[in-house]
């Protein structure tokens, strides 16, 4: 074994050493391991201080993001002083610090299926620090074709779940959701909101897996999905079988090779918009089967300059409103249908949530009850702030 420890890192790692199941060989293990970490933010921060801090010798770290504010909540990682620079940069300096006698290497593409098999190719194991579908779909069935195992983890508001996907030995991702959710259907954490402590949880969680799966110790969370909820501080797990009929990982698979992920989940992998980032606007925009017709943020306020008459429906929730609100009429989308009545059947409708995602739903719903006088705001209250009036807060 190559990973000869030095006397400064038998005292570093001591604590280790005199652990049985780990010991001198174990550390040595740890040193010789390599760990691809997809995502440098909520999950990614505690994932990365403790695989640095235990001694893994490789760290990989994708992420293309910059530090935002409302990152700071949860990314624990990243520091006021880095704001608006790279994740990538920040979560390497901080990892460096913790530990120096381990390599990070940097990767600030986006991990796509054009670049994701060369990326993660030589690491021992994957780490699923992702927000989103199409690279959670991604991520899993790279390490299906690659053969290592994938530590998983997802977080939304005050639950997550946790499990090792690893085809040599039980299910894969996609034995557990064959298929992604319709586009919407599940809001995004910028949408929805989370706990800050909730990733501090799963994201350790993970990384105890990955030490684990790395030393071949204790029982990994391998055909097993552990359930998580911070409100009643219970833990639930569920067992999970290997699909033979899985498209990846099955008797007959049909994936033998990367696909298009945001065109199978319908969404974008990559969005930016609670970030400042410009989000491209259009007249209308398909979500699902139905065509939404747009109105950007710079239409909007020319329209209430103009004087023409127009109603503005809110369909946040109201503590969203008691955040920030640029006036009209708040139906909650949940409460949407009992109150469809209350929108206008003549006259221009606006129809508007914090990105765009929620009142894209709201107006699909309602041209399905025959409203024919619908727009969406694109990008929602967040745009308004970034490009109308900056003294609306952003959240």
């Amino acid at each position: 074994m190559s990973g000869t420890l030095n006397n400064d890192e038998i005292r570093r790692y001591s604590r280790h050493l005199i652990l049985p199941e780990i010991g001198m060989e174990g550390q040595r293990k740890l040193k010789d391991s390599s760990v691809l970490l997809i995502g440098a933010g909520g999950l990614g921060s505690p994932l990365g201080l403790y695989l640095a801090a235990a001694g893994v010798g490789r760290i990989g770290i994708v992420d293309h993001d910059v530090v935002d504010e409302s990152n700071l909540q949860r990314q624990v990682i990243h520091g006021t002083s880095w704001l608006g620079k790279p994740k990538i940069e920040s979560a390497r300096a901080r990892l460096l610090e913790i530990n120096p006698h381990v390599e990070v290497i940097t990767c600030a593409e986006p991990f796509t299926s054009a670049n994701a098999l060369d990326i993660a190719r030589g690491y021992d194991a994957i780490v699923d620090g992702t927000d989103n579908f199409p690279t959670r779909y991604l991520s899993n069935d790279v390490s299906v074709l690659l053969g290592v195992p994938n530590i998983y983890g997802s977080i939304f508001r005050f639950e997550g779940q946790v499990s090792v996907f690893w085809a040599k030995h039980g299910p894969c991702y996609r034995c557990l959701y064959s298929e992604p959710p319709p586009p919407g259907l599940v809001p995004s954490c910028a949408e929805g909101g989370v706990l800050g402590i909730l990733p501090g949880v799963i994201g350790t969680l993970q990384a105890t897996e990955t030490i684990k799966v790395l030393l071949g110790i204790g029982e990994p969370l391998i055909g097993r999905l552990l359930l998580y909820d911070a409100l009643t501080m219970r833990f639930r797990e569920l067992k999970l079988r290997k699909d033979p009929d899985c498209p990846i990982c099955g008797e007959h698979p049909t994936i033998t090779e990367l696909i298009d992920y945001e065109a199978f989940c319908g969404m974008p992998a990559h969005d930016h918009a609670g970030n400042g980032v410009e989000i491209k606007s259009q007249s209308t925009e398909t979500n699902g089967t139905m065509a939404v017709n747009q109105i950007t943020v710079e239409q909007l306020a020319a329209l209430r300059a103009s004087g023409e008459p127009f109603t503005l429906i809110d369909v946040r929730e109201p503590h969203e409103y008691q955040i920030a609100n640029i006036g009209g009429t708040l139906i909650p989308l949940s409460q949407l249908q009992t109150r469809a009545a209350e929108v206008p059947r003549e006259g221009r409708v606006v129809v508007h949530c914090k990105m765009g995602g929620r009142s894209t739903q709201a107006v699909e719903y309602l041209q399905s009850l025959g409203f024919n006088n619908l727009e969406n705001l694109s990008g929602g209250i967040n745009a308004w702030a970034d490009k109308i009036d900056a003294g609306v807060p952003k959240y």
